[in-house]
């Protein structure tokens, strides 16, 4: 044992640190006699962390820093949540385009400042939804709204210009869309976190897919699956295969790449994708596999030029609009907005039809080029069903972008003699009767005579012209409808009463506002400028036996393709009697088997019908109609530059263009094609009596001018021998210079005085005949022997018999005559 002292070991406590054994030779501590620091009662000292130990920090320091981080991103997460508002929806994704269907459902038209039209989840397919899910996010119905991690990710990758990438989910996809916009920007990601967090508790799983599949991006402008179904496949969401969804919903990665038709290079990567969607699809058990061994891959159809407004299509979109909005369906500014789904009343086969009939028969044959005229020509047309009075088809002009006047709807052209057949029938309706009492029926004689001033017309002189001033003396109402002699219409409206003719008009369908719709003589010489459409309404109503039904261009309007808009009830009403409505018919049935409209016959089918040409031959129409169908044809002359009415004289090479030419050969060819499928059917009528007589036709025009002699049959003198007033009582006895009486009835005779019933009183060489009245052929009073022939002059004489006073005057031809109206039509 070493006699060296050795250190005592303190009683209070260990040492800091184990004794180190002393070197060899080393001095005793100095400090062994003193006391140590455990004998004070003192804690060790802790050593002091040196180096680079001081730079990490201790697990105390980890745990509060966590706690304080953890806490305060509670906090921001709570600030966030609390001030982040789910806003209104961005203006972009409330925009959609209306849509206007033909009457099978095919799409007329999609317009709106954005393609799209939203639809619910139901009328997508669940193949479509499936494909969708399991394109964008698979686990949408289980997981939470937002997925931090790849939130995270792609604000990374935005930040760092890394590329653009969007939330992963499809609810923040669908706040991205809805309410936000496209900008990748970290700000946006915030908001996007937050509103979709509280989207979640605020909407169902549905509602967030259904929003997500309307405001979504497609390619080739397709805003939302609707669009984009319609724009690839033309076919509704509804009716999309697993192959087409599952290719629509490969799109939403990348819309305009994976077009394979305008990007056919990248076929390979949109075949990728698309199998990724279907494999994803067998994962969640949405498809079997066995079933997805039979899809094949749906090639999309060709890119078409979007629908727009060129062609037809602007005319109709437009008619259809006006339609809504004066009805009160929709008004202007809520239709702006969009969202609605109209399924019209036109059949797409017939409108097919009449644009085809129109090139045809008119725009095939002009000359723009070396022909001038045929730079004004345009054409307009309608067809109506009569029995519903739903309008078929409508022709508004050649192309709405480079002539946007609809020519079918426009209200500023004469209608010329196609007003004549409402004349005819307002007689019927009314039980008129000429000038002489003889009820007006389609064997009622008349004077053909040009420039044949009217009789019984208080209103002041008034002459109308016929059609190359061709004179036709006596002709029955038939023969003068088969020529369109306007000196017997003119008449006839006076017989009938100007004001009644208009009523009548009106409750066939001509609007009461039409311009130039006025109570005098010319009204029936079509001096009114109603619509195309107008008129087809009104010749319907003939073809429904005088049932009139207001017109429809629109079948069913829905709104976001639930909510059905209503519509007016069309119901019908006798506007005038089966009788004037039939015996009319059978009497356009002549114009076209004999008259001016013999053209129309090549629709191969009994028809009616009237021409007409309005003044300075400026316009030519053909309005006819079978059992069936009513429709109506104008040829209209414009200057494109201008806007100015333009004669048509000389248009197509032709001297000029009437009714019977182009107008009915379009109508005949459109007839055809449009009924081709329905079998012949005969018209059913039921006749005024005695209607159904027939009087053989005069020997034509004559060129005999108003006030001179003539033979017996033209309205000469009947020398001794004389007849009763055409004995069948069928003629209208008018003397130039008589003046008429109370009951209408004109007397003849040399500057004589009314009676009280209405007769004249009139001297003829020397005797009087009290009571006596003139027939076209001269009267039977005694000795009476004046015709309608006399030389109307101051003075002048007449064939074999008295003299005239000064009272028959003519007017010059086409002016306008005191209160008569103005002219009209020239005639066919």
């Amino acid at each position: 044992m070493s006699d060296e002292p050795q250190p005592q070991q303190s009683s209070q406590g260990l040492a800091s640190s184990p004794p180190q054994p002393a070197a060899s030779g080393a001095a005793p501590s100095a400090a062994s006699g003193a006391p140590s620091g455990a004998a004070s009662g003192e804690g060790p000292e802790r050593p002091g962390r040196t180096g680079w130990r001081r730079l990490i920090p201790t697990w105390r320091t980890v745990l509060a820093t966590c706690v304080t981080g953890l806490l305060l991103l509670i906090g921001l997460l709570a600030l966030g949540y609390y001030m982040v508002k789910i806003p209104a929806a961005n203006a972009a994704a409330t925009q959609q385009s209306n849509v206007y269907l033909y009457s099978d459902g095919s799409e007329l038209a999609r317009v709106g400042p954005v393609n799209r039209e939203n639809v619910q989840l139901a009328q997508i397919s669940k193949d479509t939804q499936h494909a969708a899910l399991a394109a964008e996010d698979r686990d949408f119905y289980t997981e939470s709204a937002v997925d931090p991690k790849a939130m995270v990710r792609a604000a990374w990758n935005t930040a760092t210009g890394k590329g653009k990438q969007s939330g992963s989910t499809i609810t923040q996809q669908y706040v991205k869309n809805y309410y936000l916009g496209q900008e990748q920007t970290v700000t946006r990601k915030v908001k996007e976190f937050f509103i979709a967090i509280k989207l979640d508790r605020e909407k169902s799983k549905s509602d967030i897919l259904e929003g997500y599949l309307n405001t979504s991006f497609f390619g080739r402008n397709a805003y939302g699956i609707q669009a984009a179904a319609q724009a690839y496949y033309g076919v509704d969401a509804k009716n999309l295969t697993v192959g087409q969804g599952a290719y629509l919903a490969a799109l939403l990665n990348a819309p305009s790449e994976y077009d394979v038709i305008a990007h056919p290079e990248n076929k390979g990567a949109a075949l990728a994708r698309w199998n990724y969607v279907l494999d994803g699809m067998v994962k969640k058990n949405w498809l079997s596999a066995a079933e997805r061994q039979k899809v094949t891959f749906p090639a999309p159809r060709q890119q078409v030029a979007g629908s727009g407004l060129s062609g037809q299509r602007g005319y109709l979109v437009e008619a259809i609009k006006d339609y809504l909005t004066t009805n009160k369906i929709i008004d202007e500014d809520t239709l702006a907005r969009g969202g609605y789904r109209i399924t019209t009343t036109l059949q797409r086969s017939k409108q097919d039809a009449f644009v085809k009939a129109v090139n045809d028969q008119l725009t095939a044959r002009l000359d723009k080029k070396n022909n001038k005229v045929d730079r004004y020509v345009r054409a307009g047309g309608a067809a109506v069903d009569p029995a519903t009075g739903k309008v078929l088809a409508m022709y508004g002009g050649i192309d709405y972008t480079k002539q946007y006047v609809n020519n079918a709807t426009r209200r500023d052209y004469q209608v010329g003699s196609t007003f004549k057949p409402f004349v005819f029938t307002s007689a019927v309706e009314n039980g008129a009767r000429t000038q002489d009492g003889v009820t007006i029926t389609p064997n009622t004689m008349y004077d053909g005579t040009d420039k044949r001033p009217v009789q019984g017309w208080s209103g002041g002189p008034y002459a109308p012209e016929n059609e190359d001033n061709k004179s036709y003396g006596p002709i029955t109402v038939r023969q003068a409808t088969d020529k369109s002699v306007n000196a017997v219409y003119a008449q006839m409206a006076v017989d009938v009463g100007p004001s009644k003719v208009k009523k009548t008009a009106t409750d066939l369908g001509v609007p009461a506002d039409t311009p130039d719709l006025q109570p005098y003589p010319s009204i029936a010489l079509g001096t009114a400028t109603a619509s195309v459409l107008d008129m087809a309404q009104a010749y319907a109503t003939l073809a429904n036996h005088g049932k009139h039904g207001t017109y429809t261009l629109v079948e069913k309007v829905s709104k976001e393709g639930t909510q059905d808009i209503q519509l007016p009830q069309q119901g019908t009403t006798q506007a005038v009697s089966r009788e004037a409505a039939d015996t009319t018919t059978a009497v356009l049935q002549s114009v076209v088997d004999n008259g001016t409209a013999t053209n129309a016959q090549a629709a191969g089918r009994p028809a009616a019908g009237k021409t007409g040409t309005a003044e300075e031959d400026q316009a030519a129409w053909f309005a006819g109609y079978t059992p069936d169908l009513a429709t109506v044809v104008s040829v209209m002359g414009q200057d494109p530059d201008t806007g100015k009415h333009e004669s048509l004289y000389g248009a197509m090479g032709l001297p000029r263009i009437n009714g019977g030419g182009a107008p009915a050969q379009i109508w005949a060819q459109f007839t055809q094609a449009a009924l081709q499928d329905q079998a012949v059917k005969d018209f059913d009528l039921s006749l005024q009596p005695g209607a159904d007589q027939t009087v053989e036709p005069s020997t034509g025009p004559t060129d005999q001018q108003p006030g001179t002699t003539g033979t017996q049959d033209n309205g000469g003198t009947t020398g001794d021998q004389t007849t009763q007033g055409q004995d069948q009582g069928q003629t209208q006895g008018q003397a130039n210079g008589g003046t008429a009486g109370t009951d209408g009835t004109t007397g003849t005779g040399t500057g004589g005085t009314p009676g009280t019933q209405g007769t004249t009183t009139g001297t003829t060489g020397g005797s009087t005949d009290t009571g006596g009245t003139t027939g076209t052929g001269g009267t039977a009073g005694t000795g009476g022997t004046t015709g309608d022939g006399g030389t109307t002059g101051a003075g002048g004489t007449t064939g074999t018999g008295g003299t005239t006073g000064a009272g028959g005057t003519t007017t010059g031809a086409g002016g306008t005559t005191g209160d008569g109206g103005t002219t009209g039509g020239t005639g066919a």
